[in-house]
């Protein structure tokens, strides 16, 4: 069977950025348009972490590290089943997505990008959700932003949700016809 191409793997996505960003929002829409499931990586969270977000306390990278391995060991578990995943996770340093990627390699990242206006209004438009509008300055402070090569794409959020979809699926597309 030389010659013959070989099947596109569904791909493996991290819908990342800030509270407020439309992680969400847009990772549900993407992952529909892909035809993969969808998972908030919130509901991954171990308890003491969110009662701590609840409680307005930023998390500290020792909180992070079982959590983002969870995240990593679900995209992969999805991979080996050859099966695609849009998981939304903050992910906001480079370390937290290499983490991601240590158990996870192929996974793309989507970085929903946008300004602290538009993002605050984002927050403090919503309700039942455990981050408060407060600690969003910290997140932005604590993100680095995606780089060219960690495999991913960034979007601006200042757009209509449809445009930000077919935009994203676009480009996630592209980049998973790649990797392969």
């Amino acid at each position: 069977m030389s010659g013959a191409a070989r099947p596109e793997l569904p791909p493996l996505v991290v819908v990342m950025g800030v509270s407020g960003s439309g992680k969400t929002t847009i990772g549900t829409l993407v992952a529909h348009e892909l035809g993969v499931e969808f998972t908030d990586g919130d509901s991954l969270h171990p308890l003491e972490n969110v009662e701590k977000m609840a409680a307005g306390t930023p998390l500290e990278d020792g909180d992070r590290w079982p959590w983002l391995e969870i995240v990593g060991r679900t995209l992969h578990e999805y991979g080996e089943r050859r099966e695609g995943l849009v998981v939304a996770c903050s992910a906001l340093k480079r370390s937290y997505r290499e983490r991601i990627r240590s158990q996870a390699p192929s996974a793309l990242f989507l970085h929903l990008d946008g300004t602290l206006e538009v993002l605050t209004r984002r927050i403090e438009g919503r309700s039942g959700h455990f981050m408060p509008a407060t600690l969003l300055q910290s997140q932005i402070e604590t993100l680095e932003p995606l780089t060219q090569e960690e495999g991913g794409y960034v979007l601006d959020i200042d757009q209509p949700v449809p445009d930000m979809v077919r935009e994203a699926v676009t480009r996630l597309r592209a980049l998973s016809a790649a990797q392969s």
